[in-house]
């Protein structure tokens, strides 16, 4: 997964751009993933009339999932008017199963400067999505919402408030299978601590959790070591601390921690973990059938004060 690309699917559909202008026949209204976006800069459309186009071009009763792109003036507005526009035609959209919002790329507008606003009313509004998602946290809002249907949350940001990740803990997601919050860095608005993580950690809530990414974190060592003694990694599928500032201490302690044999993947792609602790990492868990992904290693910058260690995704 990249910012610098638009998202190529959701919800297993492959992406559709819902085109500017009339450009003949449209696909199946439920075969793709309908993505609506205006130019970023300076737009002679709003979101909001595009998708107005959208609702009388297609048939929403069939739409399953809806990617919201770039609106007007990214970097100074946010999406009120975005969300007031697809909560009132929530009943043309009554299959509607995945919700993307933010599909915006760093030449749109860099992630932590995305304007984004209160997303629980989406949630809300939508009882019936299995899958939502939003990049951007500055603004974000996430409510303690509770959702019966949801089974993937997906939380994309260079610095995620704590506001939002306490938000999320406190939310009753009884199907919630699936959970990605990139947490970012302290630079970018990304205060939350160990603390806050832990009702994810605890095993006592998410009770259908197979598949935890706590990820794009400047405090990736000491999530590690906390998950290796977490009640809830005993019933996950994936773990994934990819993209952060990992480092051997980190690999050391989730290594020397409960058995992870029982994993099917192992992410930590874009880390700092040395060659010989990688080694070990990969000959105590892939001879069990663990996928690992220790892709990307980084070498730390050397005039950086926190031991020059970098997480993927920041500005």
């Amino acid at each position: 997964m990249t910012i610098g690309v638009h998202l190529q699917e959701l919800h297993g559909l492959p992406a559709f751009d819902f085109p500017d202008t009339e450009a003949g026949e449209l696909p199946d209204p439920a075969s793709v993933a309908w993505r609506i976006g205006v130019e970023a800069y300076e737009s002679e459309e709003s979101w909001e009339d595009a998708f107005a186009r959208f609702t009388a071009a297609v048939d929403t009763s069939k739409v399953r999932a809806l990617i919201v792109g770039a609106w007007s003036d990214v970097y100074d507005s946010g999406p009120d008017e975005v969300f007031s526009a697809l909560l009132a035609a929530r009943d043309r959209l009554p299959e509607l199963r995945a919700l993307f919002v933010g599909d915006i790329t760093f030449e749109e507008c860099e992630i932590s400067w995305i304007n984004q606003g209160d997303v629980t009313p989406l949630l809300d509004g939508f009882p019936e999505l299995e899958e939502f998602g939003v990049r951007g946290g500055m603004g974000l809002g996430f409510g303690a919402a509770r959702h019966e249907r949801l089974r993937r949350l997906v939380i994309e940001s260079g610095g995620l408030p704590v506001e939002v990740v306490r938000g999320v803990a406190a939310c009753e997601l009884p199907s919630l299978e699936n959970l990605d919050l990139w947490l970012g860095t302290s630079g970018y608005g990304g205060d939350a601590e160990l603390s806050d993580l832990e009702p994810f950690l605890a095993g006592t809530r998410l009770p259908e959790l197979r598949c935890l990414a706590l990820r794009n974190s400047e405090i990736q060592d000491e999530i590690a070591a906390a998950l290796a003694a977490a009640p809830v990694v005993a019933r996950l599928e994936v773990l994934d601390l990819s993209m952060g500032t990992l480092g051997d201490q980190g690999a050391a302690a989730l290594l020397e921690g409960q058995p992870l044999t029982h994993l099917r993947k192992l992410d930590l792609h874009h880390h700092f973990v040395s060659e010989p602790m990688a080694e070990r990492i990969r000959g105590s868990l892939e001879p069990s059938g663990v996928s690992v992904d220790l892709d990307d290693v980084q070498e730390p910058w050397d005039d950086d004060e926190d031991n020059g260690r970098f997480t993927a995704v920041a500005e």
